[in-house]
């Protein structure tokens, strides 16, 4: 099993408990995973081990070729990740927050101005992220997204908090980066709209 991202003979524990065992994927560029699951499954684990955050028992994960524990850097230099929690400061504003961000990695800051149109927190940019609603606060974070030149994108129930209008900018965000040739992994109880470029991985 090939592709951009790959993993082989994967093995993680919770403790005692085997999430899983022996699991294998593939994703190539322009290409959708969807990690399906019931709770305690393992969905956010297995994205946290992917990215290196956890360590699996067996097995690897391959990014452009090479392993990703023996190149860490080079792969999280391609990673961005939007989580439950959004990791702000609480006392900066949004655009405190995602240009002290960008200094950390590439980006496009040209854009900045537009995503934040479109994500409807142009309005909000004076506000510190403690006052902003839940839903407020994940639009920002989804900011993040498109304000990288990262190539993979991961994404832990990226429809928490948000509204309806919400949840189709997340559609429409992944969908571009798919069609620019861009990776995207999503762990999500909620569906997504099916695209002939998605793959599906159930946890049981």
């Amino acid at each position: 099993m090939t592709g951009l991202l790959s993993g082989h003979d994967l093995t993680l524990f919770r403790g005692d408990h085997c999430l899983f065992n022996s699991l294998e994927f593939a994703l190539d560029a322009g290409e959708l995973l969807v990690i399906e699951g019931t709770n305690g499954s393992g969905k956010t684990s297995l994205l946290r081990a992917i990215a290196g955050l956890l360590e699996f028992e067996t097995g690897s994960v391959i990014w452009a070729g090479k392993q990703v524990r023996d190149h860490y850097q080079a792969f999280r230099e391609d990673l961005v990740w939007l989580s439950h929690r959004v990791g702000f400061k609480a006392d900066l504003n949004l655009v405190e927050n995602l240009k002290f961000e960008a200094g950390l990695r590439r980006g496009n800051q040209a854009l900045f101005e537009s995503v934040c149109d479109r994500l409807n927190i142009a309005h909000l940019a004076d506000l510190p992220m403690r006052s902003l609603s839940a839903g407020q606060q994940r639009r920002v974070a989804l900011a993040r997204m498109p304000l990288t030149s990262a190539r993979l994108w991961m994404m832990d129930e990226p429809f928490t908090n948000l509204d309806t209008a919400g949840r189709q900018i997340v559609e429409e965000l992944i969908g571009e980066h798919i069609a620019d040739g861009g990776l995207c992994v999503v762990a999500s109880h909620q569906a997504l709209n099916s695209s002939e470029n998605m793959r599906r991985l159930l946890l049981s």
